[in-house]
């Protein structure tokens, strides 16, 4: 079922002050995306690479329940709540640079719906198939409206060979529905494979046929900002390169979470926070 988005995507008005000038502005509301070529400089990434793999390194890190790993080689595919567990990645997402652009985006104090970092390793890290952010968060987390950004981080250089981040541009415009019941505890298979809460291939077909597909390389440092109900996805990494990336949610504080919409029971708290306190 698709349904014209009524929410808008940039909350300010054009003459707010921010980091963010006002032709990227329009962008992002007509393409649903925004790039940085270079949000952090290349001293900063490496700090953050060897807080990365301090993470996926520790024992500890990999018995919590906040960790994914790969379904075929175990090796750690994501780390949820990043923030909390690690106040290198805590930093990162307080620095103006990063909340700054996420308030001016949305129009108001913001908070962290979810925070993670994504680790794919060259030779077969899966990929994340194609969805839209809004759909699964507000069945399963119950933010109520559009009023949500994500930032992807490159901590890796992205090239075209190593299961970069595609999206559909324009896409956000339209909420595409996905039949079917939510099923109980459903994110512990869709963070390591996706499977319910995507779209058939036919709409999908549809979508790429009217919007096309955008697909985002760059240097290390580099960030891709994009709306909740983007249409995106990741392929499998095949080659040596590996892609690694921190990913940040900022929800609006007047956005706040409520109950599920369409799941019988919530999801945890580190993968939809219920801690609504803006970032300072």
């Amino acid at each position: 079922m698709a349904v014209p988005r009524q929410d808008p995507v940039v909350r300010c008005s054009p003459d707010t002050p921010g980091p963010i000038a006002p032709g990227d502005l329009e962008s992002l509301e007509r393409d649903g995306f925004l790039t940085v070529d270079r949000l952090i400089g290349p001293d900063e990434v490496a700090v953050y690479r060897r807080e990365l793999e301090r993470l996926v390194t520790d024992p500890a890190v990999r018995a919590d329940e906040r960790s994914v790993v790969e379904p075929r080689s175990e090796e750690i595919r994501s780390v949820f709540e990043v923030h909390r567990i690690s106040e290198v990645f805590a930093r990162l997402v307080r620095d103006e640079r990063v909340v700054g652009r996420a308030r001016q985006i949305l129009g108001s104090d913001v908070y962290v719906h979810q925070s993670r970092i994504n680790v794919k390793p060259g030779f077969g890290a899966g990929g994340f198939y194609w969805h839209s952010d809004f759909e699964t968060w507000h069945a399963e987390d119950g933010p109520p409206n559009m009023r949500t950004v994500s930032v992807s981080i490159a901590l890796t250089e992205n090239h075209d060979t190593n299961g970069g981040l595609m999206i559909m541009p324009g896409s956000h415009r339209t909420f595409l529905g996905c039949a079917g019941a939510t099923p109980k505890d459903n994110y512990k298979q869709t963070l390591q494979m996706q499977d319910a809460g995507t779209p058939s291939d036919a709409a999908l077909t549809g979508m790429a046929s009217e919007y096309g597909i955008k697909l985002f390389t760059g240097r290390a440092g580099s960030a891709t900002w994009f709306d909740c109900n983007c249409m995106h996805g990741s392929g499998d990494t095949i080659t040596p390169f590996p892609r690694s990336n921190v990913f940040i949610v900022f929800n609006s504080v007047d956005n706040a979470a409520v109950e599920p919409f369409a799941a019988p029971v919530r999801r945890p708290d580190f993968i939809g926070a219920r801690d609504f306190t803006p970032v300072r």
